[in-house]
């Protein structure tokens, strides 16, 4: 039988992150994340690492950024007004080309908001919070088993492009508990060797320098296009998702993360009334499934987005699906409670009859 843990969702990130070699966390407490650097104080000491609770989220990121420079793998985490702290440091990752893992479990705003579930953080992760018009890999588990999963993964898309890389959770994935199946972290063959980090090899041979400041002709913009070839690289080759219903479905409804847990059970209702509804559930947030939303959904008569928000992924779903009708229903943060699946159900009712 195989052996499960009853775990929380941040105490899973934290033994993923763990598991898969990280060995430096700089954060600060923020609720509703703080028992992933609770998990790691704990932990970390015993494998050798190092942990800083540092005077700041300016400060604990840009600690990231060095030992990401030193080819380390390592990790931060906060709540949402944590995060936006963090943007100059993410940018500045970003335009370095350093690797590392951010994790941020999503608390209610704008300002200072709220303790409660939501999802209006996804602008923030996407687009890129900072300046500079880069990107960096974005990941929604809607598990506690894929807190734990998609820490290594996460990782190992950093370390292969170069990209820092987010989980973005939210308080309910973050403080629920559920059963975990903790495995070992098998390194992917084909991670390269960090031949461009600052260590001790820096002594023999070419001097290596890590940057984000490219002033000489023509540096800066060849520098750009380089990062956004990568961009388009991810885009055909590290997309995931998960599909259900999709080959007779008529609507077909998205989610991420915690909400689409609830449009799961929506989901089920509808199919056992006899509508042929199915879903897709973006796994990487960026890249975005586009290209198997389109395939999915070419034969769907309407798409209905769920989301815990007034409306954000639903835009990279209408740019996906340009000719198709889009439908959205989401709550905005701080309601104070959660949508039912009865509630969804009621929304896939009125689009799948209309």
């Amino acid at each position: 039988m195989t052996k499960r843990l009853f775990v929380k969702g941040n105490e899973a990130v934290a033994m993923g992150a763990l598991e898969a070699g990280c060995r430096y966390y700089f954060g600060y407490p923020i609720t509703p994340q703080s028992d992933v650097p609770e998990y790691i104080a704990r932990h970390l000491p015993a494998l050798g690492g190092q942990f800083i609770q540092a005077e700041s989220e300016i400060a604990s990121i840009n600690m990231l950024l060095g030992a990401a420079a030193c080819g380390a793998r390592a990790m931060t985490s906060s709540s949402s007004p944590g995060i936006s702290l963090k943007q100059e440091g993410i940018s500045y990752m970003a335009g370095s080309e350093c690797p590392g893992l951010i994790v941020n479990v999503c608390r209610s705003g704008p300002g200072l908001g709220g303790i409660d579930a939501s999802q209006a953080d996804y602008f923030q992760a996407v687009k890129g919070g900072g300046h500079g018009g880069y990107h960096i890999i974005v990941l929604a588990p809607d598990s506690v088993q894929e807190m734990y999963d998609l820490a290594m993964l996460a990782f190992d898309l950093s370390d292969r492009y170069r990209i820092p890389a987010m989980l973005l959770a939210d308080a309910v994935i973050g403080q629920m508990k559920e059963g975990l199946v903790a495995h070992k972290y098998v390194p992917p063959a084909d991670l390269a060797e960090k031949t461009w980090a600052l260590t001790e090899k820096c002594n023999s041979g070419k001097r290596k320098v890590v940057k984000s400041l490219r002033l000489g002709d023509g540096e800066m913009e060849a520098h750009n296009n380089n990062l956004h070839a990568r961009y388009a690289e991810m885009a055909q080759r590290e997309v995931r998702y998960e599909g259900l219903h999709l080959d007779d479905a008529e609507l077909v409804l998205t989610a991420f993360g915690s909400c689409a847990r609830i449009a799961k059970t929506a989901l089920r209702l509808a199919r056992e009334q006899g509508m042929k509804v199915g879903m897709l559930r973006p796994v990487t947030l960026f890249p975005f499934p586009a290209a198997p939303l389109r395939e999915h959904c070419a034969t769907a008569r309407k798409v209905l987005c769920f989301e815990l928000n007034n409306g954000q992924m639903v835009d990279d779903v209408r740019l996906a699906l340009p000719d198709k009708e889009v439908a959205f229903y989401g709550r905005a943060p701080g309601a104070g409670s959660l949508p039912t699946p009865e509630e969804f159900l009621a929304q896939i009712r009125t689009h799948y009859e209309a």
